[in-house]
């Protein structure tokens, strides 16, 4: 039986609650097992202001010296449409020893009141992070439009 949850009790990424889906993997209690959920959790953290999260999986030769975010521009986060997750859904059990992933998204969200939207094709790469663990990180993107 499954139960409709308001988007106030859901995960900003659209998942069920950030519980289940993108809060373990930024309060570090589990590791994003893909490029998209990774993706979904940043995108989350966007949302939370959390950059610490957000420069830890970021990878090093691309990650910013400086902040990413301004205490003066107010951002508002409205949702997120993730455009490869079927592709990525049906290619994941054959691909548990991908090193390098894309995903396409739209981020819609406001700034200070003002709507914008973001198409992006992110690029992912998974390797040793600090421990030895496998990881995904965030490595940049294009925009199609």
């Amino acid at each position: 039986m499954s139960k409709k949850s308001s988007p106030a009790a859901g995960c900003p990424c659209g998942g069920p609650s950030l519980a289940t889906c993108c809060g373990p993997y930024i309060d570090g209690t589990a590791i994003a097992p893909t490029a998209e959920a990774l993706m979904r959790s940043r995108y989350t953290a966007y949302g939370q202001r959390n950059e610490p999260y957000l420069l830890a999986t970021w990878h090093a030769s691309t990650r910013p010296a400086e902040p990413i975010m301004s205490e003066e521009e107010k951002v508002q986060w409205l949702g997120l449409e993730v455009k490869s997750a079927l592709r990525l859904r049906q290619r994941k059990a054959e691909d548990a020893g991908l090193t390098q992933d894309t995903v396409e998204f739209v981020a819609r969200f406001k700034i200070n009141g003002r709507a914008q939207r973001l198409h992006e094709i992110s690029n992912f790469v998974r390797e040793p992070a600090e421990g030895g663990d496998l990881r995904w990180f965030y490595v940049d993107g294009s925009f199609p439009e």
